[in-house]
């Protein structure tokens, strides 16, 4: 369960790993920044979830189709390929 703390300037209440990496970006990060603004975003075969990914330059792009302009996730070919297998074998299942 991430740990929330309040903002000194808003007093509102922070995810503090979302905090944590807005102030100290990920050491040793190489992947690019990708222009998404003509990204073929696909959804599910089915057309429910709010997950969107797109295919650019190699990687693959998620992002949330509720909030598009919200930042999206870069994946390597191998870890997209981790994430699938992953979920497809239930890794990620919460129940």
């Amino acid at each position: 369960m991430a740990r929330l703390t309040a903002d000194d300037v808003t007093g509102r209440s922070t995810d503090v790993a979302e905090s944590t990496i807005q102030e100290h970006p990920l050491a040793g990060w190489d992947k690019p920044e990708l222009d998404l603004s003509n990204a073929d975003w696909q959804s599910s075969s089915s057309g429910r979830g709010d997950v969107q990914i797109a295919f650019v330059e190699g990687f693959i792009a998620m992002r949330n189709s509720g909030r598009p302009h919200s930042p999206s996730l870069i994946f390597t070919p191998a870890e997209w390929g981790a994430f699938v297998s992953g979920a497809r074998e239930g890794e990620f299942d919460l129940t």
